[in-house]
């Protein structure tokens, strides 16, 4: 029996590959809120503790046992918020997790409040991400309608007709430069007669 069997290193990785960009960001993004989460409850915990050590003066944190996770988020606001998450463009799921983990070491929310976080977190990128939409369009009609004008004068310049410096002969030129008449006008055939021979 081959090693190679036991460990699986042969078999493609398929499930990366086969997973849509839009899932991805929705797992990744409720992923963080789910542990940011935790930490929020963590930390509740160590205040807590810290707070029934000054009051009674004694440390009984090694006696007690918590529940892993307390806090759960309804199933409703769940469902509203991965629908918000799917929204997120996945180069902007990085900078999410960025503001939302900077919001969270700055007002150290209680554990109710990380969610609400989270939902403006979502939305301020939501924002964000049509705001680069309008600016692009406006770009992209500025640059259609710059790129026509431009078209039409040089389109212009090159039509352009100078009456004054022309390079055209015509039949008054010839006129004035000769002092003799010309013998037939252009666009009159020349006739002659047996007379005249």
């Amino acid at each position: 029996m081959a090693l190679s069997s036991w460990f699986r290193w042969n078999e493609p990785s398929l499930r990366v590959s086969q997973r849509n960009p839009t899932d991805m960001v929705v797992d990744t993004l409720m992923m963080e809120l789910n542990w940011q989460i935790k930490q929020a409850e963590k930390l509740h915990r160590e205040k807590e503790n810290e707070y029934r050590k000054i009051k009674t003066g004694v440390d009984y944190s090694w006696l007690m046992s918590y529940q892993k996770h307390n806090f759960e988020i309804s199933p409703g606001e769940r469902l509203q918020l991965e629908e918000t998450c799917s929204k997120i463009h996945p180069s902007y799921c990085g900078p999410v997790i960025l503001r939302f983990r900077h919001l969270i070491a700055e007002y150290e929310p209680d554990v109710q409040e990380v969610p609400r976080i989270f939902r403006s977190v979502l939305q301020e990128a939501t924002e964000k991400m049509k705001e680069e939409e309008e600016t692009k369009k406006i770009a992209k009609q500025w640059t259609t309608k710059r790129a026509m004008s431009l078209s039409l004068t040089t389109f212009r310049s090159r039509s352009r007709i100078f009456p004054f410096s022309s390079d055209i002969k015509t039949i008054s030129e010839d006129v004035e430069r000769e002092t003799e008449p010309p013998h037939r006008v252009w666009s009159m055939p020349e006739f002659r007669t047996t007379k005249d021979e």
